[in-house]
């Protein structure tokens, strides 16, 4: 087999994971993106450690096991950001990304310390909420 058919296929999983992170705006699946890219990393780096092995008489699999590598390090990635997207979906009510730029509370347009000079506190109804959560 050529090393051109896996180089492709590769090529073609990463730009499609790519474009899943520049145009999604879901959390969950621009995470989902970044699987798909690691995945075409993988399969790039499997692709040249058996061709690689063809050529050379010593055979260290060095592909192979920086794969595994990448594996586990990708299984604690997506454990630790789906804890981080469920803990902001539980506070925000949304995994909207775009609504979620700026994180720290007071921040809020219409909030206090937002865009709008002179708004009040206690004239929103989020900033309301928070205040008896908080009371």
């Amino acid at each position: 087999m050529h090393l051109a058919y896996p180089a492709v296929l590769s090529v073609l999983l990463f730009c499609t994971g790519l474009y899943g992170v520049l145009a999604r705006r879901n959390a969950i699946l621009v995470l989902m993106s970044v699987e798909l890219m690691l995945n075409a990393v993988n399969l790039n780096l499997v692709a040249f450690d058996v061709w690689l092995s063809r050529t050379a008489q010593e055979t260290l699999h060095s592909g192979q096991a920086l794969t595994l590598f990448t594996i586990a390090i990708a299984a604690a990635e997506i454990g630790i950001g789906l804890a981080i997207v469920l803990a902001v979906y539980r506070n925000r009510g949304t995994s909207d990304i775009d609504k979620l730029r700026d994180t720290a509370e007071g921040h809020e347009p219409g909030g206090p310390g937002g865009d709008v000079p002179g708004s009040d506190a206690s004239a929103t109804p989020a900033a309301g909420e928070k205040a008896e959560a908080t009371a």
